[in-house]
């Protein structure tokens, strides 16, 4: 890359070696810096080591120290997959970085970055937590997720070289900007004061310690041109005195939303202190410069109105003495004298957390629905086969149906449709207009209401009603209306974000210029009048519509006149803020920061200062970011974090979710206080869900989980963004038969604590057999039983159906637990108790579960008698299907009773019968059973190629519909046939080589371990020289 950079040497910052240079900066302020502070480092980026080692450990939250035996399977899942990675680089390049290599040996991984982007986003997600939360998601299998508690208890620790990483991002960052190809710049910090040499006056910059500059780099230079972000003045700046950002954000923020900021060169008090409110004393008088600003002695108590705010130069106060309202210069009262706020409160009411509106918050209706779809089963009305949990329990990897809510269609396509007409007004890019903006907006069909639409407003106009004569009479009711002094409620859809009070006060009018003259002819009537409330209403109206046309100097004129004819008066606080705003907007837009500085200075405080402020236009966000920057200048962490808030408020409203997601992220490093850590994790999650980041998704939710106050619950479609999710994870497209990935559970389970705590019994219900249902999948039947347990209690509760569906649920999974005699518990009163039915169908459903309990107590002639009365009431229904699985269940039983004839002859009608259904994988997967059976009676018989054929043809059904349960459950019977049964070297080496495959789908590295020396072996007894690749050679 080429190319020596002098940069100054910082305690904090990690800068390569290099050697002393002599000093070309101007006059520099002796008694701020001195001479040991002018040394310089030369910053070599050939040099540099790109290669970040990240290393991780697997603790015990209760026992607070290493949890070795699941360090240890770490390190061996870690070791399995050294040789073929795809998975860990897939995961890294989800978490922004590039992995180099392994090191399961040291726990350890090689990761690197090529840009700055890259580096911003994996250190975001590393200070987040995210990237600890992703390495259990590669690191522990389901068993893991499966056990409740060590899933609470275990956390994985993360450690970095912090120096090693600011060093690689400050490299790249220079290195980016030196060698792009637009001129690059990037944002410095000025590490000393410093005043322009008298020989070379105007060439220099003037800088005040701290201060922000954007700098140009020139490569081989001491010297780089910069920009004061604090007076905009241009000129040259020693590199010694210069100190990058240290904070990506902070760099992509001030590029991205450039501009100047107005804070004065006598900062105000930052420091430690929090936001506050209450009441608060002068310690120094202030004599008011302009009309709006309060008077007040020394020692006087102030009332703060709303809110003061560290790094702001005013609030809003009102004094004890005189009763006065105005604002208060911040740097003259004592900070320790208010009541401070919890740390890093961004929210200042639960209305404002509320406010956010995360799109996909109002589908709970469609996501409990889609819950319970996912719960669904036909244990009511369909037999279970003998024995086919081996097949059925177990998750498909590849599939064609699946459940509504599972259907993809793009990157984020689970809020898609739902957003579309909030995405296409957002589609504008980063530097388009305010003007292009409100264009779009003004191209918008414009509702003109009748009266009849209307829902008893406090004003309503017919505009076509004696309007040609402008006689007074004719504007007293819209007058008399405006004229209230002081917020009323009604005034609420007057600094509203739709502007909803044009379209529910008007009507009868066919063009907007009509209301326009109106309203005009209004405020001249007001104005003669001396109706100063009504006046300056009528003057922000017209310069909202004004702004609505795009014609900003008029706009400008119409909010500087409704201020001045307030005079300072406080009485309607929406409608000052709402004028001090919008006013300020438009001077940034048309850079007028030298007429309005105090103005944009108290619109800040406005803005940020009054809670539950409605937003009444897109051009707010200018004014967001004007304090924003005022926030990074001052290093106030709480003005920051109330600012990234906003912007993320108001990014949410216009719809751009696109640019929400930097601030959401540092909005939730800053905040440390609970409640705003669950706003903005509920945020993130919904943005890394549509940018197709599954595993930060999944994190997202998790941290919510493991980080939420009590009482705060998880939504319900945050449960479905996790099923979601999790099935991005596991590489199935498609998922069929409700299958549910394990690492779902924590966030299904915190589900269920909340609608414990709201009892709400049919979601409670729902999310208990989806639990059951996981648990069934990974064959962990007592896990399912406990949760099954729970479902029946709830069904008993709720209807005599769902307590039949609950109870034929729980006594199959005693069955599959091996736990026949609970089995027979349950099935014996529930046969019982349906006597009295006409439902031929659930009796002969229970009889077939009986007689699986009885098969498993051994009572073979009572189970017998199970199965055929089972037959019969399938019979009587002419369900097929049933009266398939019941002779299937009846030649299952007697093959275990070594009768082989009869076994045979029931296995040969149930095949006939399955192949007489219309394809489907649940009937052709029990088939496959059906067929192991067949061929094992007739490996009995002796009939060897019968047996191969029925083996045979199972694996073609499961290679049919590509499910690889079953034919790892078919390959292993014919790897045992080939090599025991009738042994055939070729064939079984086949076999064995379409079982790795399938190991390696499967992602089973223990597995795929033993498969390969079994390989190996097979191979040298065949005495031959050709090996399978990766096969070791002992």
């Amino acid at each position: 890359m080429g190319g020596c950079f002098c940069i100054p040497w910082e305690p904090s910052l990690s800068w390569g070696p290099g050697k002393e240079t002599s000093s070309k900066d101007p006059t520099i302020s002796t008694e701020i810096i001195s001479s040991s502070e002018n040394k310089e480092k030369c910053f070599l980026p050939q040099n540099m080591t790109p290669d970040l080692t990240l290393s991780f450990s697997v603790k015990s939250r209760s026992r607070r120290c290493v949890n070795g035996p699941l360090q240890e399977a770490a390190r061996r899942r870690l070791w399995a997959l050294e040789n073929e990675d795809q998975e860990v680089r897939a995961l890294f390049k989800d978490l922004s970085a590039r992995l180099v290599c392994i090191q399961s040996q040291k726990a350890q991984f090689l990761i690197t970055f090529k840009t700055m982007e890259e580096i911003w986003k994996f250190s975001t997600y590393l200070n987040l937590g995210y990237v600890s939360m992703c390495l259990e998601h590669l690191l522990f299998d389901h068993k893991y997720w499966l056990n409740c508690r060590l899933v609470e208890d275990t956390e994985i620790h993360v450690s970095v070289d912090d120096k090693h990483l600011e060093t690689i991002y400050l490299g790249l960052l220079i290195q980016e900007e030196l060698f792009s190809f637009s001129a690059g710049h990037f944002f410095c910090r000025a590490t000393c004061s410093m005043a322009q040499p008298a020989e070379k006056e105007g060439e220099y910059l003037t800088l005040c310690k701290n201060e922000l500059i954007s700098v140009k780099t020139a490569e081989g230079e001491f010297e780089w041109e910069g920009v004061s972000l604090v007076t905009g003045q241009r000129g040259l700046v020693p590199v010694s005195a210069l100190e990058p950002l240290p904070l990506p954000f902070h760099q992509w923020f001030l590029k991205n939303y450039p501009g100047s900021c107005g804070l004065s060169r006598k900062r105000d008090w930052t420091g430690s202190y929090q936001i506050g409110r209450g009441k608060c004393k002068a310690w120094k008088e202030y004599e008011r410069e302009e009309k709006d600003e309060l008077n007040f002695h020394q020692g006087e108590s102030i009332e703060i109105i709303g809110f003061v705010i560290p790094g702001l130069q005013w609030f809003i106060g009102k004094s004890a003495l005189s009763g006065e309202v105005g604002f208060v210069p911040t740097r003259n009262i004592d900070p320790d004298s208010y009541s401070p706020m919890s740390k890093n409160a961004t929210f200042f009411s639960d209305e404002e957390r509320c406010s956010l509106g995360v799109p996909g918050s109002d589908r709970k209706a469609e996501c409990a629905s889609f819950l319970h779809t996912l719960a669904q089963t036909d244990i009511t009305s369909v037999y279970r086969l003998s024995g086919f949990e081996s097949i059925q329990s177990l998750p498909n990897d590849l599939s064609a149906s699946q459940p509504e809510g599972f259907k993809e269609t793009r990157p984020g396509g689970a809020w898609e449709e739902h957003q579309a007409v909030g995405s296409r007004q957002s589609s504008s890019s980063e530097d388009s207009s305010l003007e292009e903006e409100l264009l779009s907006a003004s191209s918008d069909t414009y509702h003109l209401p009748e009266p009849d639409d209307l829902d008893d407003p406090e004003l309503l106009m017919d505009l076509n009603t004696g309007q040609e004569e402008e006689e007074a009479e004719n504007f007293t009711p819209i007058l008399a209306f405006l004229d209230h002094e002081g917020y009323a409620d009604h005034f609420k859809s007057l600094y509203d974000f739709s502007f909803s009070f044009l379209t529910t006060s008007f009507y009868s009018y066919s063009e907007e210029d009509e209301l326009v003259a109106y309203l005009e002819a209004s405020r001249k009537w007001a104005k003669r009048s001396h109706m100063t409330w009504a006046h300056a209403r009528l003057c922000f109206l017209l310069g909202r519509l004004s702004v609505r046309k795009v014609k900003l100097s008029q706009a400008r004129v119409y909010f500087e006149e409704a201020i001045h004819i307030l005079n300072g008066a406080f009485k309607d606080l929406s409608l000052a803020a709402a004028l001090y705003i919008n006013l300020a907007a438009i001077y940034l837009r048309q850079r007028l920061r030298h007429k309005g500085s105090g103005l944009l200075e108290k619109a800040g405080a406005m803005l940020v200062c009054l809670p539950d402020r409605e937003y009444s236009a897109k051009s707010e966000l200018d004014v967001v970011a004007y304090v924003l920057r005022q926030g990074i200048v001052s290093g106030s962490c709480p003005l920051e974090a109330r600012a990234c808030f906003l912007a993320v408020r108001l990014l949410l409203i216009l719809g751009r979710h696109d640019e929400v997601l930097p601030f959401a992220e540092r909005l939730q490093l800053l905040s440390g206080h609970p409640p705003t850590l669950d706003a903005a994790t509920t945020i993130l999650s919904f943005l890394y869900d549509k940018k197709y980041l599954p595993h930060l998704a999944v994190a997202s939710v998790r941290q919510r989980g493991t980080q939420s106050t009590q009482g705060m619950a998880l939504p319900i479609w945050q449960v479905h963004l996790v099923l979601q999710n999790t099935t991005k994870l596991l590489g199935i497209p498609s998922p069929s038969w409700g299958e549910v990935s394990s690492l779902a559970c924590p966030a299904l389970r915190q589900a269920l604590a909340a609608c414990e705590e709201q009892v709400d019994q049919s979601t409670q219900r729902t999310l208990c057999l989806i639990l059951s249902k996981v648990y069934l999948q990974h064959r962990s039947p007592d896990g399912a039983i406990h949760y099954l347990s729970q479902a029946l209690m709830l069904g008993q509760l709720l209807s005599e159906q769902e307590a039949f569906e609950s109870s034929l649920c729980l006594a199959w999974a005693y069955l599959l637990a091996s736990q026949a005699k609970k089995a027979l518990d349950i099935l014996e009163p529930l046969l019982y108790s349906l006597k009295e039915t006409e439902s031929v169908t659930q009796k002969g459903v229970v009889h077939n579960l009986l007689g699986l309990a009885l098969q498993g107590e051994g009572q073979v002639n009572r189970a017998a008698n199970s199965y055929l009365w089972a037959l019969n009431r399938a019979q009587e229904a002419r369900d097929v299907r049933n009266q398939a699985v019941a002779l299937a269940n009846l030649g299952h039983l007697t093959l275990k009773s070594w009768t082989q004839q009869p076994a045979r002859d029931y296995l040969l009608q149930a095949v006939q019968l399955y192949s007489k259904l219309q394809a489907s994988m649940e009937t052709d997967m029990e088939l496959v059973q059906v067929l192991l059976w067949l061929a094992q009676v007739e490996v009995y018989r002796h009939q060897l190629a019968s047996g191969r054929f029925c083996y045979e043809m199972a694996l073609l059904f499961g290679l049919r519909h590509q499910h690889l349960k079953s034919q790892l459950q078919v390959t292993k019977s014919l790897c045992h046939f080939y090599s025991s049964v009738s042994p055939s070297p070729e064939a079984c080496i086949t076999y064995h080589e379409h079982w790795l495959a399938l190991a390696q789908q499967l992602r089973d590295r223990e597995m795929e371990g033993r498969l390969l020396e079994s390989l190996g072996q097979l191979y040298r007894n065949l005495n031959t020289a050709r090996y399978p690749p990766n096969i070791p050679l002992l």
